[in-house]
């Protein structure tokens, strides 16, 4: 199984940016997929899940509101849109996947089984 993220660029404050995470093999429509973020100095946080079919979601507490992560499983494809970027969204932003169509989907580093290889956010004030 291979997670690809895309998307990542140098965005202003207040800017709006998505960014995708392909999936290649497996079975992506039985995998609660997952966002996280890492600043630099920082540990990876997580940022937002989403349930195998798309039913449910669920944020951190710093991008409820601002963040949305939604699903194409005809697509393998799994997207977090970012609104209203503050210099602290400043990250690299990884996709994650669980199996087994778990939910509530965990929140921890250590509970995801696959990783993707993470895309740059670089929002300026």
């Amino acid at each position: 199984v291979q997670l690809q993220a895309s998307g990542g660029g140098l965005v202003q404050a207040g800017d709006s940016l998505r960014v995708s995470c392909a999936v290649y093999g497996g079975f992506f429509d039985s995998y609660t997929m997952a966002w996280f973020r890492q600043a630099p100095g920082k540990e990876r946080e997580f940022v937002a899940n989403i349930r195998w079919n798309g039913a449910n979601t669920d944020y951190a507490d710093s991008v409820k509101g601002r963040f949305a992560i939604s699903r194409d499983n005809a697509k393998n494809t799994v997207y977090l849109q970012m609104n209203s970027l503050t210099p602290e969204d400043t990250a690299i932003y990884y996709c994650a996947a669980v199996p087994g169509r778990i939910w509530p989907g965990p929140r921890n580093v250590g509970e995801q089984t696959y990783w993707g290889q993470g895309t740059q956010v670089t929002v300026s004030s």
